[in-house]
């Protein structure tokens, strides 16, 4: 079989063949459209629930939420706080077991628990039931059952899901074929604003059934959904190519093969605490968790107070539900865009670096907005900016260290660390958008934009380092084509390596 020239470095064309049919019989394009229908949509839906219940709060506080349970716009703002406080502390734990058990235990089961608890929102009475339900929606202690290697049994009802999946695609696509997976991946975070404004307006309507305002029923019908797919997907959730029963044969050995001439993903490693080690101690992977650091605060701000933003533009209630939907499909689509490109002219630094200043551009409109009243449609000109660079920018800084840090147990503790680092952001996020603040939010759009600024600049840095360290590397050796055959591979710190920039 004839074969183009190949090309490994970034940037570069990946190795293809003039053939899409190997010479076992199995077209490469096709196995991989079958991968993508099986596994995108099944973890999609998990990732699209979970943003759901999570960011469905701001969507119930423009519904009468507040008032009904006789709370302040401050005790409102402590309650998003304490869903964080266990998410940063157990990511590393949950992709910890993870790694000891299966995605089709843990995932639905992760799914499962936060969907009762996103459930039980719906019939809190008072303060004390807000706080706990809010800080039990991140950080529920779930028994798993009986699974091999004796792991630690507590976790976070919502920590695990994103860099548990992140770990997951490692072990099914090669390198250069996960940023475009995970960021069609976290798109769903994009979809579950659009989905929730659509949901919230239709479940408004609902007031005057059972209680006066519908906010409980945004709680218990989405939170209901959510435990209904999850039960589901045990069904629908795959483990890994060795087990899957929707692969024949040849199947299970090509996608081995590709892998093991790409990656790590093959070579049969235990979970070793020298790794945690190992990865705790890299500056590449703080710089991956101050990468995502930098966006989390205004990704998380924009899901959680996008509708009281546009709500206090003068718009009802209703109307504010469903002016959040425009922003979030243009989330999507940029999301998606933004991806193909990176991935086509294989650079990430320059993606994730202008994103966030599109992102910053929409911040700068709404700040420079003096009478958003008056002028509502100038707002909502720069949400779209934000929205439009906020998500690309959070896709493809997430994905980064699943295709440059090597070594399974590294690269799962990784993307953890991104996770927890990142969502310290999110933590500080919750209390700058002050009832008292609005309709400009003068604090919280400002800190927001600084951020983005300094997410440019870190990504700058990182991107420098990791160019820099590739031609180091080059000097000393050879890049390595075939790392999953090596039986003494050493993962990232290997000269050999090169670094995705």
């Amino acid at each position: 079989m004839a074969e183009k020239t190949l090309h490994d470095a970034p940037g570069e064309s990946v190795n293809v063949s003039d053939s899409e049919t190997t010479d076992s019989g199995i077209n490469e394009r096709a196995l991989l459209r079958k991968l993508d229908l099986r596994l995108l949509p099944a973890v999609g839906i998990l990732y699209l629930l979970s943003f759901l219940d999570r960011s469905n709060v701001g969507n119930a506080r423009i519904e009468g939420l507040l008032n009904d349970v006789h709370i302040t716009g401050n005790q409102y703002l402590t309650g998003l706080t304490l869903y964080f406080v266990g998410y940063v502390l157990f990511e590393i734990p949950c992709n910890i077991i993870l790694k000891r058990t299966t995605p089709r235990i843990w995932l639905p089961t992760l799914t499962i628990v936060w969907g009762i608890v996103a459930t039980l929102m719906g019939i809190v009475q008072n303060l004390a039931g807000f706080l706990v339900s809010r800080f039990f929606l991140g950080y529920v202690t779930i028994f798993l059952i009986d699974i091999p290697l004796r792991p630690c049994r507590t976790g976070n009802a919502e920590s695990g899901l994103f860099p548990g999946v992140v770990f997951y695609f490692s072990m099914w696509y090669k390198r250069r074929e996960r940023q475009y997976r995970i960021s069609l991946f976290f798109s769903a975070a994009s979809l579950a604003g659009a989905f929730g404004g659509i949901l919230a307006y239709g479940i408004g309507r609902m007031r005057g059934i059972v209680w006066e305002n519908g906010w409980r029923w945004i709680f218990i019908l989405e939170g209901i959904l959510t435990v209904i797919v999850a039960a589901a997907a045990y069904g629908f959730i795959h483990n890994y190519p060795d087990t899957s029963k929707f692969l024949n044969e040849d199947e299970r050995k090509f996608i081995h093969q590709r892998l093991a001439a790409d990656s790590d993903s093959t070579h049969d490693e235990r979970f070793n605490w020298k790794a945690v080690v190992e990865a705790l101690k890299d500056p590449s992977c703080w710089l991956y968790g101050l990468g995502f650091h930098t966006m989390s605060l205004p990704l998380y701000t924009l899901s959680l107070f996008l509708p009281t933003i546009i709500a206090n533009l003068g718009y009802t209630a209703a109307t504010a539900q469903l002016l959040t939907v425009p922003p979030y499909a243009f989330a999507f689509i940029t999301t998606a865009s933004v991806a193909v490109l990176s991935e086509r002219l294989g650079q990430r630094a320059i993606f994730i670096g202008g994103s966030a200043i599109f992102a910053a551009i929409g911040y700068s409109i709404l700040l420079g907005n003096s009478d958003p009243v008056a002028r509502p449609g100038v707002s909502y000109v720069g949400v779209f900016f934000a929205a439009g660079g906020i998500y690309p920018a959070s896709a493809l800084v997430l994905s980064w260290p699943a295709i440059n840090v090597s070594g399974q147990t590294k690269r799962a503790i990784a993307n953890a660390m991104q996770i927890s680092i990142g969502n310290l952001g999110a933590v500080l996020g919750t209390q700058l958008y002050r009832a008292t603040d609005g309709p400009r939010f003068i604090v919280g759009h400002s800190v927001a934009l600084g951020y983005l600024v300094a997410n440019a600049a870190v990504v700058t840095i990182l991107g420098i380092r990791l160019k820099r360290e590739n031609r180091r590397r080059e000097v000393i050796a050879e890049e390595i084509k075939h790392v999953g055959e090596v039986a003494d591979w050493q993962g990232d710190s290997d000269p050999r390596w090169r670094f995705e920039y």
